[in-house]
């Protein structure tokens, strides 16, 4: 079973059973069509409802296949909820990155701060609710990786919590055992904790604060 199915049984009660259409090869993929730059193969935009099915493919393969937490609830409850969580809010959006008509990456922002606990009390009371936009569900899929899609997605997505207003600080946080995610977010944000370096590890993340304008290296 792929993660993706396996993802899809385990949740089906709470999104309704929604199913993945497979897309068929158009004539210019099975024929051979020019190679396309990847400015050309790829639009990252705002999602509508039609792309909440494969955002949250996306995500849940991610969450089963890099995170391997597999869905917990607690953790994951948006990932059900995305027209809830994203799309309604207005201070909250939803970015997916297409490929041929396929969802193939995924980035957000939402309205709250890193709660403590399980965050320690001094990062939650630094990233208050409200004024911290947080940065979250920055998925691309395997395969589209290494096309600076991650790095677009927090440039659009650091654009959205500039002209959005109200924001002081744009926050996230990292699991560093994820290959690439470490050394990806050093690259443009700031550490603000690293919990691998509190009494007994902590929850092994690591804590990042983007500044406000957006350094060159996103922009």
């Amino acid at each position: 079973m792929s993660v993706t199915a396996e993802a899809a049984s385990r949740v089906e009660a709470a999104i309704g059973g929604e199913r993945q259409v497979t897309r068929t090869a158009t004539a210019e993929e099975r024929h051979g069509a020019p190679a396309a730059t990847d400015g050309e193969r790829y639009v990252v935009r705002t999602a509508t409802a039609e792309d909440l099915g494969g955002a949250r493919a996306v995500m849940l393969d991610t969450v089963y296949g890099d995170l391997r937490s597999g869905y917990v609830p607690r953790w994951h409850g948006d990932i059900i909820d995305l027209q809830g969580s994203y799309l309604d809010p207005g201070r909250c959006t939803l970015l997916v990155a297409e490929c041929a008509g396929e969802v193939v990456a995924t980035g957000a922002v939402r309205d709250r701060g890193p709660g403590a606990p399980p965050n320690p009390p001094w990062v939650a009371d630094r990233f208050p609710s409200g004024t911290t936009a947080q940065l979250c569900r920055i998925y691309v899929r395997p395969e589209h990786r290494r096309h600076g899609l991650a790095r677009r997605m927090v440039r659009e997505l650091c654009a959205f919590t500039e002209a959005a207003g109200g924001y002081r600080a744009v926050y996230l946080h990292t699991d560093p055992s994820v290959p690439g995610a470490e050394p990806f977010w050093r690259s443009l944000a700031r550490e603000v904790c690293d919990e691998r370096e509190l009494p007994g590890g902590g929850q092994g993340i690591v804590h990042f604060e983007v500044q406000l304008p957006p350094p060159l290296s996103i922009r």
